[in-house]
């Protein structure tokens, strides 16, 4: 039987850009999905790069702005690797606050624009009176991206066994030896847990993850360069993509593993959206969908070394996988080879919860 230097369990954008960070470092690594690579979570988010946000807690503002700022180069590479496009947007966002997040956070002072500079950014947004910012953030097609990612560990020697349900973490003596699937057993003295929604399902212990259900919708846009910035408000968001679609998002809502959409909450969504930008009156509904984003019970990350001897956690990214893909991978590659990482990350630790063993 083949062995593994590294098994990840989980092949989303964590788990993909954690695959080839490793492969960098020569490490041989496998990737084992309960489904398809990148169509859960990472196929359903939208691509927002918020580093400083309402949603952002303090504890995380250090890793989401590395994040962001690592992030042209990080598609710089998939690029080059996958030959595929990655719409990677950087016009910016405009963002209308609540009352709480215009006192700001660390390092943004809210500065409200002047209506005729609001109007010259975006024409067709609807007259408003409330507060607006602009803030330079960028924002990125999640699939696109996973789809770079999957080819580009693909094209670095990663291999994956796909629609492989893992249903344990093996131990021998104590230390991880591989995992366990509905399938067969593959073999490597470190796994990490990169399961998302799922990552509490897998033995010897239960992480405190759970799946937060999100609804969006996509709408083809009458002129593709209808919206240029995203656009953020406490009700809902815009993210405009460069070939005129735009998407309209989102919910947040603690109904378990349920990824079915709700034609109430679209239609609530697609007014919401009207009101914003009247002329999406005429833009044309191409989809919607619901994902099922990995929570945890303080809305933090679960990064680093677990209590059992090569068994590592990466997951718990909530709305911010996209986001953290590539300063989770590189400080967990670097906890994975056993060098101290460039970030403090007890705040994130598995051990800050008390786990019980499943299985």
């Amino acid at each position: 039987m083949k062995n593994w230097d590294v098994i990840i369990i989980g092949g989303g954008i964590i788990g993909l850009s954690l695959s080839l960070e490793l492969r960098k470092k020569g490490a041989n690594v496998l990737i084992v999905e309960r489904g398809e690579p990148g169509r859960e979570a990472s196929y359903a988010a939208g691509g927002m790069l918020v580093d400083c946000g309402e949603e952002t807690p303090a504890a995380l503002q250090p890793l989401a702005t590395a994040s962001a700022r690592m992030y042209p180069e990080f598609v710089h590479e998939l690029r080059l690797e996958s030959g595929l496009p990655v719409d990677l947007r950087d016009q910016g966002t405009i963002v209308f606050p609540s009352p709480e997040h215009a006192q700001g956070c660390p390092g943004f002072k809210f500065e409200a624009l002047p209506p005729e500079t609001l109007n010259e950014l975006e024409p067709e947004l609807a007259p408003t009176d409330r507060p607006a910012s602009y803030l330079k953030e960028r924002s990125v097609d999640p699939r696109g991206l996973t789809a770079a990612a999957f080819r580009a560990a693909k094209h670095r020697g990663v291999d994956f066994s796909s629609g492989d349900l893992v249903t344990a973490v093996r131990l021998s003596d104590g230390r991880v030896e591989g995992v366990s699937t509905k399938k067969t057993s593959f073999l490597a003295p470190k796994v990490v847990n990169c399961a998302g929604a799922w990552s509490g399902q897998i033995p010897p212990y239960a992480l405190p993850t759970r799946p937060v259900k999100g609804q969006m919708l996509c709408l083809v846009s009458p002129r593709r360069e209808l919206l240029k910035h995203v656009i953020r408000s406490p009700e809902i968001y815009l993210i405009p993509r460069s070939d005129g679609r735009i998407l309209v998002g989102t919910t947040v809502e603690e109904v378990g593993y349920d990824k079915r959409t709700d034609v109430a909450t679209i239609q609530r969504l697609h007014r919401s959206a009207i009101a914003m930008v009247p002329e999406l009156r005429n833009a044309k509904i191409l989809e919607d969908w619901a994902g099922l984003r990995p929570g945890t019970p303080d809305a933090l990350p679960i990064l680093g070394a677990t209590v059992i001897p090569g068994y590592y956690v990466a997951t718990g990214h909530f709305r911010d996988g996209i986001l953290l893909a590539p300063v989770t991978a590189h400080l967990m590659a670097q906890v994975i080879e056993g060098t101290n990482p460039d970030y403090d990350l007890p705040p994130f630790s598995p051990a800050r919860f008390t786990t019980h063993v499943i299985g």
